[in-house]
């Protein structure tokens, strides 16, 4: 027997007769609990959900480093690249300006002669119901079966022969009448829109339209109406309709344009419904529900002269209506903000515009003029948008030109009594309170086919669209 130290944990005593060895506890192999037991067997093999590790693996609180490379290094890293990368672009901007469409116009669209209708879809179907007209859109195939949209070719006197766009409408059996509605093919978010009209829809009942919108998402993008004729009106107007929180009022100064805001007056008390006859104020709120305005009013700025849309401008052979939708502004020239300006010119012509106008149809965009606004004296319209204004600029985008002829509706229905008496009394039809309904009497003047309405056509040059090259912007520090 082996001599043992009796202070040997190996060594126990049993009944003080004899000594016991005792083996020491088995080793417990790594990823094993407690419960493991292999007193039979010291070499128990290694259990087969252990991971196995490098001699270069260390574990941290019992995660492999592999697994924190993969789990929280590699996600840190991107995330660090992605920031330096945001903050290079912030750094770049703030310095260097980056790039916006401040620089000289050049031309994108022209919609000219055999041309134009190509830029465009025709509606089929009635008309929307705020507008409610009495008259139905046709598709293309109808209009032109009906002689009622096409291309005229018309002596041009030192120019030759031109090409014009016409487009009107025609009576039916069952008394709406059969009309136009084009809708743009492209969408726009800035750009300055020049229409040559050479006659426009005229007369009472008529309700003819040159516009802007994303009807899809109306008033949400924004309506913008370049040229819109009621009853006969002479004196152009533009209107902004928009959702909440485009507000015109202090921000537009009055040296700003030539028009003046549309006055309103009569508006019903809320609570009584009695006209308000005591309060009078501009139309500067652009938002289609703005308290103290007629519904869809919106912000309505009038020309100071009152022979500037209609019967007065065909007389002249026409005229040019001009926008300018700018939702950055031109920083150099010290201006905040963006901006939307309108003009009418007839018959005279600013040289600088007539130029560009003759030179559009170039091949070589070298030799075209680029139009510049600032050379054409105030605009009658001037509406402030963007930054430091009461309207941000995303109120106003993804709109595409439409031009449409309708017959009374909300519009011209409703004051056609008022703003043609004559006919109103002569086509009367009254309600079951047996007053006169405007609408009603609107419509059956209309469905009589009356001969003046001959003078209810659209007759255009073309429509030519320009934007802004891009350059660089100023920066913060004044530099650029």
């Amino acid at each position: 027997m082996t001599t043992s130290n009796e202070n040997s944990p190996l060594v126990s005593k049993d009944d003080g007769s004899h000594t016991q060895e005792r083996h020491p506890p088995p080793l417990i192999p790594m990823g094993l609990g407690p419960e493991t037991n292999h007193d039979d067997d010291m070499s128990a093999p290694e259990p087969t959900h252990r991971r196995t590790t490098t001699a270069t693996t260390v574990e941290i609180f019992g995660c492999a480093v592999n697994d924190i490379v993969v789990f929280f290094v590699l996600p840190a890293m991107f995330y660090f690249a992605v920031v330096v990368r945001v903050a290079a672009y912030v750094i770049d901007v703030a310095w260097d300006g980056g790039t916006i469409p401040t620089g000289p116009y050049r031309l994108v669209e022209a919609h000219v002669g055999g041309d134009f209708f190509s830029h465009y879809d025709f509606y089929d179907g009635p008309d929307s119901v705020g507008s409610a007209g009495h008259n139905s859109y046709v598709p293309r195939s109808r209009a032109e079966e009906l002689g009622i949209a096409g291309v005229v070719v018309d002596n041009g006197g030192d120019d030759g022969e031109e090409e014009f766009a016409y487009m009107s409408s025609a009576a039916t059996h069952s008394g709406p009448r059969d009309s136009i509605r084009l809708e743009g093919r492209t969408r726009f978010d800035r750009g300055l829109f020049v229409l040559d009209v050479r006659h426009m829809p005229d007369g009472c009942g008529v309700w003819p339209a040159f516009w802007l919108t994303d009807e899809a998402r109306w008033p949400m993008n924004g309506e913008v109406d370049v040229l819109e004729g009621v009853n006969g009106q002479t004196t152009a107007k533009t209107a902004l309709h928009t959702s909440n929180q485009c507000d015109m009022y202090a921000h537009v100064a009055p040296y700003a344009k030539t028009g003046h805001w549309e006055m309103i007056t009569g508006i019903p008390d809320h609570f009584t419904g009695d006209p308000d006859y005591q309060t009078v104020k501009g139309a500067d709120n652009c938002w289609t529900m703005a308290p103290h305005q007629w519904e869809n009013e919106g912000c309505t700025v009038v020309h100071e002269r009152n022979d500037t849309i209609g019967a007065p401008v065909n007389a002249n052979g026409g005229g040019l209506y001009v926008l300018e939708w700018d939702p950055v502004g031109r920083y150099h020239e010290g201006l905040k903000g963006g901006y939307i300006k309108s003009w009418v010119f007839s018959p005279s012509i600013p040289q600088n515009l007539r130029d560009a106008l003759d030179t559009a149809g170039m091949e070589d965009s070298s030799k075209r003029v680029a139009p510049d606004p600032l050379s054409w004296g105030l605009p009658y319209a001037y509406f402030a948008i963007g930054e430091t204004t009461g309207c941000s600029a995303d109120h106003f985008k993804h709109m595409r030109i439409v031009f449409d002829l309708a017959f009374c509706g909300t519009v011209s229905g409703n004051r056609f009594t008022r703003e043609c008496p004559a006919l109103a009394k002569t086509f009367n039809v009254t309600n079951e309170h047996g007053d006169n309904d405007p609408v009603s009497t609107c419509n059956a003047y209309i469905e009589s086919n009356p001969k003046a309405l001959e003078q209810a056509y659209w007759k255009i040059k073309g429509v030519y669209v320009y934007e802004r090259e891009l350059e660089h912007q100023r920066n913060k520090f004044g530099q650029g």
